[in-house]
């Protein structure tokens, strides 16, 4: 392994806790938690997902999402409806009044990532996110490929 694979995962990792951190100060001018900006940019990308769904994209259990939703049901950014193909499934989806500032969001969230790519030339910033790309398509390909494998065990 060479120093570039030895600071891959490290710098990753640091990368992702740090856009978090900025979207989490960014967000707080909303009155939103990170937790919550990360639900709710869930749920504005897929228009409506069930709770299973969001605490498999979150990477947290279901029952952080329950409670997580609670809160941001009160605050009014979110609502639960009957899942139209299961009516056991209740759905999450953003409200109204979500919907109506859902580009003021957006625009933040660019703001925040023109911010992080500043210090990358035009040329380094198509890299990167061809890089990541692919590290991504890899690396879901092979989740797939061992998922099945442990299926035909």
């Amino acid at each position: 392994m060479n120093f570039a694979q030895d600071q891959l995962g490290p710098l990753l990792h640091d990368a992702a806790r740090l856009v978090r951190k900025r979207f989490a100060q960014r967000a707080s001018e909303y009155g939103l938690s990170s937790a919550q900006w990360r639900l709710l940019a869930v749920v504005l990308r897929e228009g409506r997902a069930s709770q299973a769904r969001i605490a498999d994209k979150l990477e947290i259990e279901p029952i952080s999402v329950s409670r997580l939703v609670d809160r941001m049901e009160q605050a009014g950014w979110v609502a639960r409806e009957p899942d139209p193909e299961d009516r056991r499934v209740r759905v999450i989806v953003p409200t109204a009044s979500t919907l109506l500032i859902r580009n003021d969001l957006k625009a933040m969230a660019d703001s925040v990532f023109a911010e992080a790519l500043s210090g990358l030339a035009p040329e380094a910033r198509t890299a990167l996110i061809a890089g990541l790309t692919s590290v991504t398509a890899t690396l879901s390909q092979a989740v797939c490929d061992a998922a099945a494998d442990a299926k035909d065990i």
